[in-house]
């Protein structure tokens, strides 16, 4: 497809995704977020753990939180070797199986160098060898330099992200930091698009989710806002391999309405609302199930103090990998039915259960 065919900026996402941020160093993705918040904010705020908020005033002191953490899963360099191979501390839940052979990014005081992830060839290893479950602490980091350009170059700490492009495929968006990138930047869309909201909306972006939704849990401990509504990527595993049952969404079929996740039930009469608002703007929804993996939907519904609290759920393939993808009419209904609802929030709606 083309771009152009697109009723979002396909050029603002696909920035947002190749841009670096591993949980605790989002400064990069935040830099992106204040040239573009600039000019439709009324104000711009971080705190201590590095959330971003930006306000749009209202009509009424009625306030509404969306939340999208911006952190990527990545690594820190844990050691050096002798050699000059680097050893690492995961930033976040990687599945050990995807790693070998990766093109990746080690971000130091001095620049951003280029590595690779190594393997040994198949006709090397043994039966045992080529049986052996791979585990994170087996992998290492090539960067093609003498080792004692390495010990000048990189130290422990310095952070690792993925090296991929963001790529159309098909009807899809696909690359690295889709999760949860493709949130974030529905957040500065909502910003563009909304005009004289009824109330004021505080559109966050939040750190360090891919570590236990720490930032979320600052926010929600420091915000006072009425309504908490939060966006993220959720599983779509229909592909082969998989039960109908246990897709949990669809891609192409519509914005994700999140009923519960392994942290969270969300508000019943938010969901509700969120339903009646698609039905009445034709904008297609699934409802969403997810029964692992936890969301900073949690920490803003209790963190604080009780607050309802819905979510918006970006249907997506390969979570985790490098190759993360979303159907590009799926975000569109993720952006309309999100602008809808702030557009359509009063300020009035009961959700008290």
């Amino acid at each position: 497809m083309d771009p152009a065919d697109f009723e979002f900026d396909f050029d603002l996402l696909r920035e947002l995704t190749e841009t670096s941020g591993v949980p605790g160093y989002e400064q990069r993705v935040r830099d992106v977020l204040r040239r573009e918040f600039d000019s439709h904010a009324d104000a711009i705020t971080t705190d201590a753990m590095g959330n971003l908020v930006a306000t749009i005033e209202g009509a009424s002191d009625y306030s509404v939180v969306v939340a999208a953490h911006m952190d990527e899963i990545g690594f820190m360099v844990k050691h050096v070797t002798d050699a000059g191979f680097l050893k690492l501390e995961p930033l976040g839940g990687w599945d050990p199986r995807i790693l070998r052979a990766q093109r990746v990014t080690v971000h130091t005081d001095d620049g951003d160098l280029p590595g690779v992830i190594g393997s040994s060839p198949p006709h090397t290893l043994d039966d045992e060898e080529l049986s052996k479950k791979p585990e994170i602490e087996d992998a290492y980091i090539d960067l093609g330099l003498p080792s004692e350009a390495v010990d000048e170059r990189v130290a422990v700490g310095d952070l690792v992200t993925m090296d991929q492009e963001t790529e159309i495929v098909g009807e899809h968006v696909s690359g690295k930091s889709v999760d949860n990138r493709v949130s974030v930047f529905a957040l500065v869309e909502v910003a563009r698009r909304l005009d004289t909201p009824p109330v004021t909306v505080h559109l966050a972006a939040t750190t360090q989710e891919e570590v236990g939704l720490r930032g979320a849990e600052a926010l929600g401990a420091d915000s006072d806002a009425d309504l908490a509504i939060s966006l993220d990527t959720t599983i779509a595993n229909d592909v082969p391999g998989f039960d109908s049952e246990n897709a949990v969404t669809r891609l192409g079929e519509g914005a994700g309405i999140k009923l519960k996740d392994g942290g969270v039930i969300t508000n019943r009469k938010v969901n509700r609302r969120l339903e009646r608002v698609a039905t009445a703007e034709e904008i297609p929804v699934q409802r969403e199930i997810m029964v692992a993996g936890r969301t900073d939907t949690a920490n803003l519904q209790r963190a604080g103090g009780a607050r309802p609290a819905g979510a918006i759920s970006f249907p997506t393939r390969y979570l985790h990998t490098p190759v993360e993808a979303v159907h590009y009419r799926d975000v569109e209904a993720c952006l309309d039915l999100l602008v809808a609802f702030l557009e359509s929030e009063t300020g009035e709606n009961d959700y008290t259960l």
